[in-house]
C-alpha cells in the first residue's frame, strides 16, 4: 500500500492521515488527476461542468 500525502481545504496543512490534526476537516488528494487523451468519459466531465 502506498500512502499518499493529503491536504486539508480548510487550513491547508498536508497530512499522511484522512483527517486534518489541526482543525479536524476532511483531507482531500491535491493532485489532480492524469490526462488521458484516450479518456472515453472526458466528454460528460465536461458536461457536468456546465
Amino acid at each position: 500500500m502506498k500512502a499518499k500525502m493529503k491536504k486539508c481545504p480548510e487550513c491547508g496543512t498536508y497530512t499522511f492521515s484522512e483527517s486534518c490534526p489541526k482543525c479536524g476537516g476532511k483531507t482531500i488528494n491535491p493532485v489532480p488527476a492524469r490526462y488521458s487523451p484516450l479518456d472515453a468519459y472526458g466528454k460528460y466531465r465536461r458536461l457536468a461542468k456546465k
